[in-house]
């Protein structure tokens, strides 16, 4: 039986470290007192301690600083320039990224290209430039995975898997980008503050094969959370891509997934579960999903390691903790299972099987 492989995975994050940079700017637009005692407080507890733009700290401005900041207090720019940036900044980033994955002369041999990216959008697509860039043949089968949010890299990989299952001499490129720092939004308000404490940039790309290395793909699984469509929602604004993330997203996660709500575990237990690759959407988030599972502290380890080193980078987030898991030693097959959430609010899941 044919079975679908992550081969490879290579990851890339921008080099500036804007965390602290970001902290101090948005606290500084908040009204002084609780307010800002609540931002403050809250953005201890995130266990961020770094994420990576494309743009540079200095690009975080005050109003009467002189003229050059991107984001500019009383003057943030436009979707144009922002989606700009996004087309200058989005394909080196892809490069550095599949560099790693050390491609070199079988770079000719791959036959599909998957790229799963919500943050921009450019014609030709950033699938076509990264095709451009890369050399890769002209009969190329492309697709794009767009405005999904930060479960988009579950469906592209959902689409690798059957592209492998339905020609088994396929070799697929799965690329998830997102630059999520160019939608930083003028606010005010505290809920949404700290929604902007969550964010980094980053990309991660994927070679999937029939060759029998690395993480074999399991089954996927899709489920729509009733009644939580507007807890996460992705809206093109005239200043960038506007997101709402609701306070009550992890209690809602917590039900759910006690419920077993779909069926995501598919009758088993947790103790089957050796490993979990869970996108680090936040720290309350992965919490939820600790508790919500009744997962020992250490199962999301590589989870919220994640999350401390880059932030929330959206899709790319959890193809940087199986990263991790494919690098971890140890002797003997062990049994995963991933998990992302997105605006629906849908939970994506699937199994997998780390070789050694």
């Amino acid at each position: 039986m044919t079975v679908a492989y992550i081969n490879r995975i290579g990851t890339a994050v921008p080099p500036h470290d804007v965390h602290s940079a970001y902290v101090n700017f948005i606290r500084g637009a908040l009204p002084e007192g609780k307010a800002r005692k609540v931002f403050e407080r809250m953005a201890g507890r995130a266990g961020i301690e770094h994420r990576y733009s494309v743009l540079h700290q200095d690009g975080l401005v005050e109003a009467d600083a002189p003229p050059g900041g991107f984001f500019r207090r009383g003057a943030y720019p436009g979707t144009a320039a922002r989606m700009r940036v996004y087309e200058r900044e989005a394909p080196g980033l892809a490069d550095q990224a599949i560099k790693k994955l050390d491609l070199n002369d079988e770079a000719v041999r791959i036959t599909h290209l998957i790229v799963a990216s919500c943050t921009g959008f450019v014609a030709p697509g950033l699938d076509q430039i990264v095709a451009k860039r890369l050399g890769l043949r002209p009969d190329l089968l492309r697709t794009m995975v767009g405005f999904m949010g930060c479960s988009a890299a579950v469906p592209a990989l959902r689409i690798a898997q059957a592209t492998i299952l339905a020609d088994p001499q396929a070799r697929v490129l799965v690329v998830n980008l997102e630059l999520c720092t160019l939608h930083l939004q003028e606010t005010d308000d505290v809920q949404t503050a700290l929604s902007f404490l969550l964010f980094g940039d980053g990309c991660a790309a994927a070679l999937v094969t029939a060759d029998p290395t690395g993480l074999a793909l399991g089954d996927f699984k899709t489920t729509l959370i009733p009644k939580s469509e507007e807890m996460i929602t992705w809206h093109v604004g005239d200043h960038g891509f506007v997101m709402y993330l609701s306070g009550q997203v992890p209690s809602k996660i917590t039900s759910a997934l006690r419920e077993d709500l779909g069926g995501l575990m598919q009758g088993e237990g947790t103790r089957s579960i050796d490993l979990w690759a869970v996108h680090g959407g936040g720290r309350t988030v992965l919490d939820a999903v600790e508790s919500g599972l009744r997962l020992a502290p250490e199962c999301l380890g590589t989870s919220r390691s994640v999350l401390r080193d880059h932030g929330n980078m959206s899709s790319a987030t959890i193809m940087f903790a199986l990263s991790r898991i494919l690098l971890q030693s140890g002797e003997g097959e062990k049994r995963g299972f991933a998990m992302a959430f997105g605006p629906g609010m849908v939970a994506e899941t699937f199994r997998f099987t780390r070789l050694h």
